[in-house]
């Protein structure tokens, strides 16, 4: 697979996995919507300027966007990203109630 392609759809990636459209995500990036179409499929060889544009306004780095696939695990979903994030500044002790309040949440859900 061309790399213009791998790119587009890790756009598309990024940008369902936060919710956006097409056109909101055009907005954000000051860019039009049919373009970033194009660019989702792989139909437009994108500028660095426009990718950087693209990239700020989903919130990831150009580096992120380029990531091999391969030697990376596997991306999570924007929400869990943000559970790891406020986790991480929390202790050890934090952590593990929070983990056995979302186990609880959980299997209270589960049995409805």
């Amino acid at each position: 697979m061309d790399l213009v392609k791998i790119v587009g759809e890790r756009i598309r990636f990024y940008r369902k996995e936060r919710g956006l459209s097409q056109e909101e995500l055009a907005f954000r990036a000051s860019l039009h919507n049919t373009y970033i179409g194009q660019l989702e499929r792989g139909e437009k060889n994108a500028t660095i300027e426009s990718l950087a544009k693209v990239c700020a306004a989903l919130d990831i780095t150009l580096a992120v966007l380029f990531e091999d696939e391969a030697s990376q695990p596997k991306v999570l979903s924007f929400e869990l990203e943000q559970i790891i994030g406020i986790l991480k500044g929390r202790s050890r002790k934090d952590q593990r109630a929070i983990l056995t309040f979302i186990e609880s949440l959980i299997a209270w859900k589960d049995n409805e």
